[in-house]
């Protein structure tokens, strides 16, 4: 066995030790999806997903607007759309605050409308703003495990399912 010295970085997350604790990010990864997207040149947003937009999918259009022309096109190629949502579920694992939006564009993997990709390049775009955010585990001693729940009752349009969200911590660290 050979001793490699403290951890750098390891499956694309960079970790970086400090006072408080390590910090984990993936600013090299990030970056690199900001360049792979085209969006270097363009503005930050402050907020993930825009809040009077209103995601459906094609089966919801469908069903609730038979007689009405949807202006909501499909995308003529799905495969941008489910890698960029492919990259966004792996950088949640240091990016917590993308999560709801990630898992909310996730269910439309099927059949992405352009909508859909908007919304997607908007998440980007937020990431712009702060490439280097990431998680911190403490290095406290305070053992006591907090959880917190939250519940959208009845949010999907199309199914009336509510969305669930929960965070667990131990001590300062989010562990769930």
């Amino acid at each position: 066995m050979k001793d490699l010295g403290d951890l750098k970085y390891f499956l694309g997350i960079e970790f970086t030790r400090s006072l408080e604790g390590i910090l984990m990010h993936q600013r090299k990864y990030t970056l690199e999806l900001i360049v792979e997207v085209g969006m270097s040149t363009t503005k930050p947003v402050g907020t993930l997903i825009n809040t009077n937009i209103k995601l459906t999918s094609k089966k919801y259009d469908e069903k609730v607007n038979r007689n009405k022309k949807v202006s909501d096109d499909p995308l003529v190629d799905q495969i941008i759309y489910q890698r960029l949502i492919e990259k966004l579920l792996y950088l949640q694992m240091t990016r917590l605050d993308i999560s709801f939006s990630t898992q909310t564009l996730s269910q439309f993997l099927q059949q992405p409308k352009i909508s859909h990709m908007n919304a997607v390049l908007r998440v980007v775009r937020y990431l712009k703003r702060q490439p280097g955010q990431g998680l911190l585990r403490s290095n406290g001693s305070n053992n006591v495990v907090t959880a917190f729940c939250d519940v959208d009752w009845a949010s999907c349009l199309l199914t009336r399912r509510s969305v669930t969200g929960y965070m667990i911590k131990l001590g300062g660290s989010i562990v769930s």
